[in-house]
């Protein structure tokens, strides 16, 4: 295989790798086995319990296990043709894939940031409306003054009627 083909198979087969690994690690779907993980390495019995059920809760430790399951699958070899190539290609697919979960996690709080930034927009913007609708009026409709906190529609309202329940005009003298 020519080292551009092998590059591409690089880039290409990170990308389940980086995949999996996140999803077992970070996502809702494996939570209940993730908590598992978690506990049984905090209280473990011994070190090696400890240490094996750390692996699956570390998005970079466990790529190294899809990595090796994506190796074995696919005979991926990067640079030479014996058990060389495996070694190297493995640690490069571990390295590539954990570029792209990093990748992936910036721009999730990208974009975590950017919905709480409109959250807090669309909190002040609902706050100030509030506040617009219920600032006291105060007006005249027909003999009686009003006056007292109201929506601004009911204001409009009220404003629409007192202005067409005024008197014509009086005539000029010409």
């Amino acid at each position: 295989m020519s080292i551009q083909l092998q590059l591409i198979w690089l880039f290409v087969l990170a990308i389940p790798v980086a995949c999996i690994a996140w999803t077992v690690t970070h996502e809702e779907v494996f939570r209940e086995p993730r908590e598992f993980c978690i506990k049984c390495s905090k209280e473990g019995t011994s070190i090696f319990m400890r240490k094996f059920f750390y692996l699956f809760t570390c998005e970079y430790c466990f790529s190294h296990y899809v990595t090796v399951l994506f190796v074995v699958l696919t005979d991926f070899k990067l640079l030479m043709d014996d058990w060389r190539g495996y070694l190297i290609g493995g640690f490069a697919l571990v390295w590539i894939a954990n570029v792209y979960m990093s990748l992936f996690a910036r721009v999730r709080i990208d974009l975590k940031r950017e919905r709480t930034e409109v959250s807090v927009l669309e909190k002040q913007e609902k706050q100030q409306d509030y506040a617009i609708d219920n600032e006291p009026t105060e007006m005249v409709v027909g003999s009686k003054p009003y006056s007292g906190t109201q929506s601004r529609n009911t204001g409009r309202k009220m404003k629409r009627r007192f202005h067409s329940q005024q008197p014509p005009a009086p005539e000029s003298k010409s």
